[in-house]
């Protein structure tokens, strides 16, 4: 219970300075996230299949 209060409290903290971050800030850092997480999932899938 601690850690979704926790993990709740973060969300917002983010959110808030997402939303006082200028728009192109934002679009950039959501792609670099997306590619990133991309390039996780091609590795993790990559490995389990060997």
């Amino acid at each position: 219970m601690l850690f979704l209060v926790a993990a709740l409290l973060l969300l917002g903290v983010v959110l808030g300075a997402v939303a006082h971050a200028p728009l192109a800030f934002t679009v950039v850092a959501a792609g670099v996230i997306a590619v990133w997480l991309a390039v996780f999932a091609a590795r993790e899938r990559h490995a389990r299949r060997n």
